[in-house]
């Protein structure tokens, strides 16, 4: 036996002894007690280490491509070390739950990159590691933080497994070909990795829209299901009857999912051939007469993206009515209706008796949704200050969120501010979600004072943390010196929460910090 199988022996025997326990470990040896043992298993790890012989060295990775952004100014880089480290600095608050008074900075990293990415900088190379390890724990920082990162973040992922995320969503470290060279793109196209060729679809469709379809098709008969699904999603951007041919063979794909998909995206275009089958399917269901929904659902439908079992709880007929209304271009019911306005359609009693007025209000909300059809939008959503349960489309929150975004930003944001100070803040969250940030005018007026009145009444404070935390990340900075005078303990109402006064008082002066901090943040990364 020789000497490295002597020595595997007695490392065995050393394990064993350990699984085992010293004391069940009869004749002695050299475990004869915990303490030997781990003397003895000391000794032979460094023997072990000593004899090993070093590998040869690997040869050094090429450079970095070069990244000609500039740099951002010394004080940014240094406030993006300190909102990467998520330090808050001195005045946070104890335990009990509470924040203290202190800016959170962790929420305020997406704004210092979406400023930064405006700005047109690129992560200062130092901090490259700590961005995608942050990236990395936050999906929802990666867009931003990989554009930052740029071409050295994609290096550095190709070298660690951690990071590896980063080059499903870029480049794959490497630069994109000129999209007017044919030959470039055609050969990274057949023979690039799938995040280079994902990132090259983006950039053709960026280029000239139509030119992606015709690429996708020269290689989609041998995609992968999972390859054709995502390459189809990034249709989305640009969409136009340009693409409609190709979308209508996409109806009948193997895949279920891309023919869902497919579907999807021609009935949101209202001039497609697909759009005019769904109207002509929606307008023989419902009418001022009433609504008959559809009695089977047959070969065309299916094709066409109909989803023929329901979800649990939901009728048949129910869920294949939905699915061709959502799906008819909204333009087919003004004739439906005798010319008709969406406002007159959506007050009409429509089957009310039959109960179908909800499940018609519904995917009309969802066809506005995906039409991005503002009129329809108004008409669905009704005045703000209206109860959301009496209002004439839907008293879902998260549909009128959808619904809103579909306005132009101004008239979105005069819409919530009429709601919020309609009907406070507490329902009011996803609606605040959706708006443009910073609020400003109207908007950042009805938010304080909704905050000041729930103050002054005492309210449970902790109810209204979630909204306190999105004004922080939201109000406009020059909201500041408004909310100062907030800052000071009142006294407490004699109806009120116990500690409401105090905890308001924090909830404020974090408030007040944080707009200030995110005015410095500004300032900091404007050019010299």
């Amino acid at each position: 036996m020789g000497e490295g199988d002597e020595g595997y022996g007695e490392w065995q025997e050393l394990v064993g002894a350990a699984l085992l326990g010293t004391d069940r470990r009869r004749g002695g040896g050299p475990a004869g007690s915990p303490e030997a043992l781990l003397d003895a298993a000391a000794v032979h790890t460094v023997r072990r280490r000593a004899g090993l012989r070093p590998a040869g060295a690997r040869p050094r990775p090429e450079p970095a491509p070069p990244d000609p952004r500039p740099a951002p100014p010394e004080a940014a880089a240094r406030r993006l070390a300190q909102l990467l480290a998520g330090r808050t600095g001195a005045g946070s608050g104890g335990g009990g739950g509470r924040r203290g008074s202190a800016p959170d900075l962790t929420e305020l990293l997406p704004q210092w990159l979406a400023a930064a990415g405006r700005h047109g900088y690129r992560a200062p190379a130092a901090l490259v590691p700590a961005l995608l390890d942050a990236a990395r724990a936050r999906t929802d920082l990666r867009p931003q933080a990989l554009a930052l990162a740029g071409t050295r973040g994609l290096w550095l992922a190709r070298m660690n497994p951690d990071w590896r995320f980063a080059l499903r969503g870029g480049a794959g470290g490497g630069e994109l070909p000129d999209v007017n060279d044919p030959s470039a793109v055609e050969r990274l196209w057949e023979e690039g990795l799938f995040a280079e060729r994902v990132a090259l679809l983006g950039a053709v469709r960026a280029h000239e829209p139509a030119a992606a379809p015709r690429l996708l098709a020269t290689t989609w008969a041998s995609e992968r299901a999972e390859d054709r699904l995502m390459f189809l999603d990034s249709l989305r951007a640009g969409l136009s009857l340009a693409d409609e041919s190709f979308l209508e063979a996409a109806l009948g794909d193997r895949s279920r999912n891309v023919r869902a998909t497919a579907a999807e995206l021609l009935s949101a275009l209202p001039q497609s051939a697909l759009a005019g089958r769904m109207a002509e399917r929606a307008v023989a269901c419902v009418g001022p007469q009433g609504v008959t929904p559809p009695a089977e659902c047959d070969g065309g439908m299916l094709r066409d993206g109909v989803v023929k079992r329901p979800p649990a709880g939901r009728g048949e007929r129910a869920w294949w009515l939905g699915q061709l209304v959502e799906a008819a271009p909204l333009s087919c019911w003004r004739e439906r209706f005798g010319g008709l306005g969406p406002a007159e359609i959506v007050a009409l009693p429509v089957a009310a008796a039959e109960g179908w007025t909800e499940e018609l209000h519904a995917a009309w909300c969802r066809a506005a949704v995906r039409q991005r059809d503002p009129e329809w939008s108004r008409a669905l959503l009704g005045p703000a200050s209206a109860p959301p349960a009496a209002g004439p489309g839907t008293a879902s929150l998260a549909e009128r969120a959808k619904l809103l975004e579909t306005l132009p930003d101004g008239e979105r944001a005069e819409w919530v501010a009429e709601f919020v100070r309609a009907h406070g803040l507490s329902e009011a969250f996803q609606l605040l979600g959706v708006c443009v940030v910073p609020w400003a005018g109207a908007l950042g007026r009805a938010v304080v004072d909704a905050l000041d009145i729930a103050r002054e009444a005492g309210s449970y404070p902790w109810s209204f943390s979630g909204v306190m935390g999105l004004a922080e990340r939201c109000l406009d900075p020059a909201e500041a010196g408004r909310l100062e005078a907030l800052t000071a303990t009142a006294e407490e109402p004699p109806d009120a929460s116990p500690g409401a006064a105090a905890y308001w008082a924090e909830a404020f002066q974090r408030l007040v910090s944080t707009l200030r901090l995110r005015a410095a943040m500004l300032s900091e990364l404007t050019p010299p």
